[in-house]
């Protein structure tokens, strides 16, 4: 199984005020905790929706300003094209990054409960997200998950999302021996 790693880092970060992604955490930027997190568990490794020094990234499809489903679906595509079986997925701002298996459940893409963008999809999905996105203005992530049978599943680790700089500082200052360096 040829997995894609893909983070998903084309959003605004209007309630950040800055760039989220580089946001400093513990002496690094906070997108390369999620990319140590991805990199263990994928074959290859991509940003979505912009650009970061030592990683191939790819634009949102079909084009920017469509949130996560822009970015999955540019994940997708990528695979398919370049042999890929399944995309793995990550925000740019939730840790820790979860571990998934390296088998899907019963076949059907899987994330997980609650953090929508934590997840595994089938390259298969590629062409029905295109046409969902071509055909429709509904880019709700739970309307996709729903249409595609998508499972959740539960994880026993309690995630952050971090928003806001205040939500980055709470973090380190909680977790300075998580393992984040």
């Amino acid at each position: 199984m040829k997995r894609l790693g893909a983070i998903i880092a084309g959003g605004k970060a209007t309630r950040f005020g800055s760039d989220k992604a580089a946001a400093n955490l513990n002496g690094r930027p906070l997108i390369e905790h999620v990319m140590e997190g991805l990199r263990k568990q994928v074959d290859r490794l991509i940003v979505v929706g912009r650009d970061w020094p030592g990683v191939e990234s790819v634009s949102d499809l079909p084009s920017a300003g469509l949130g996560p489903l822009g970015g999955l679906n540019a994940a997708l595509q990528f695979a398919q094209l370049n042999g890929f079986d399944e995309v793995v997925t990550a925000g740019c701002d939730v840790l820790p990054v979860p571990e998934f298996r390296s088998e899907r459940l019963d076949g059907y893409a899987i994330y997980v409960d609650g953090h929508y963008l934590f997840g595994v999809w089938p390259v298969e999905l590629a062409p029905l997200l295109q046409r969902r996105l071509s055909g429709q203005n509904n880019l709700s992530m739970r309307n996709w998950i729903a249409a595609i049978d998508a499972h959740p599943i539960n994880c026993p680790v309690v995630f952050q999302n971090l928003n806001t700089p205040s939500d980055v500082a709470h973090f380190a200052a909680q977790n300075s021996t998580f393992g984040l360096r």
